[in-house]
């Protein structure tokens, strides 16, 4: 299945018209889109990981950069 987005202006009546012919023919669907922008709540579990996989590479990495001091 293949996506296509259109871009119109919502204040034309004709392109409102001529999206709703399309529509109506079945053979397209409508899907909303997720927002790119992050919410708080996934912002702060992406830095709560990020911090948790820093840490850990510290601790698993400590030994091998001794040996190379």
């Amino acid at each position: 299945m293949c996506t296509v987005t259109l871009e119109y202006n919502q204040n034309s009546a004709l392109a409102r018209r001529k999206l709703a012919a399309l529509l109506a023919t079945g053979l397209f669907i409508q899907r909303d889109v997720k927002s790119e922008t992050p919410t708080p709540e996934e912002v702060e579990a992406h830095r709560q990981l990020r911090d948790a996989a820093l840490d850990h590479s510290r601790k698993s990495m400590s030994p091998i950069i001794a040996r190379y001091l």
